[in-house]
């Protein structure tokens, strides 16, 4: 394996690790590594879908006793029959618009400025969001993901199609439109992390088949380096971001994208920075 590529594949691992679960948005800090870094061949983009599944296997790591509950009810209970339901009905709105639009928004919109400019503008909705919850105090009337009802979950699924736009971050639609249908930040967080698992994982199966004739046995390696990178990376955000949670909200996040955002604009506007696209 060649030292450099493997390098690009750690850091790329790190980079969707630490950023798949912050409403940060993981694949627009991918566009942009990829292009600083020179990976932006189509292998890897399929790389950037394939390592998510690194990602995946912390949160199920870490939420393991309740994915076995939900596995062992799932066909008695009328608890975990609501829950698997609920996610079902959360992850067809996105898997259905991404089935048809993907194409398009890979061509148009899977470049730095666009994703720089959804930077700023998701960070005004998560200020503006913020706010609303500050100044309406009590407004949320779901404390935990058991309480949510199938029509929370389906406008929750319909919030993460927002998240099809690169820089605008599927977590940060989920939860932040979670707690503007109702719920409260824990359960807009944990319901975020448990429709990452369908959601993530039928892009990544979906990406792998479609994409096939790209990759070979020698890949492997490389893939797996960057999954294990961002297995640790988003293991490590997870247990963070829920302790973060339980005393801070999300607004030093909005403030990151701004700044984030503002300074791409501003390196491509002048030539600063070669952006890739």
């Amino acid at each position: 394996m060649d030292i450099i590529l493997a390098i690009k594949a750690i850091i790329m691992g790190l980079v969707e690790g630490f950023t798949e679960f912050l409403p940060i948005s993981s694949t627009g800090h991918l566009i942009l590594a990829g292009s600083l870094l020179d990976f932006t061949t189509d292998k890897a983009k399929v790389f950037d879908i394939a390592i998510q599944a690194g990602a995946i296997l912390a949160v199920m790591w870490e939420y393991r006793a309740r994915i076995g509950v939900v596995l062992k009810g799932m066909f008695s209970e009328p608890r975990q029959q609501k829950f698997v339901v609920n996610l079902i009905v959360a992850f067809l709105p996105a898997a259905v618009l991404g089935f048809l639009f993907s194409k398009a928004i890979k061509e148009h919109l899977f470049t730095p400025v666009p994703v720089a400019t959804a930077f700023i503008v998701g960070a005004l909705v998560i200020l503006w969001a913020e706010r609303r919850h500050r100044t309406l105090p009590g407004s949320h009337r779901i404390e935990t993901v058991d309480d949510m009802t199938l029509l929370d979950a389906f406008k929750v699924g319909c919030a993460q199609c927002f998240a099809l736009i690169p820089g605008t971050s599927r977590s940060g639609s989920t939860i932040i439109g979670g707690m503007l249908f109702g719920l409260s930040r824990k359960a807009a967080t944990e319901f975020s992390f448990f429709l990452a698992i369908p959601t993530l994982l039928a892009a990544t199966v979906y990406s792998v088949i479609k994409e096939r004739h790209l990759l070979s046995l020698s890949d492997l390696p490389l893939f797996g380096l960057g999954g294990l990178a961002a297995f640790v990376s988003a293991f490590l955000c997870v247990r963070w971001l829920l302790r973060y949670i339980s005393t801070h909200d999300f607004t030093i996040f909005a403030w990151y994208r701004i700044v984030f955002g503002v300074i791409v604009l501003v390196t491509a506007h002048f030539g600063l920075v070669a952006w890739v696209d």
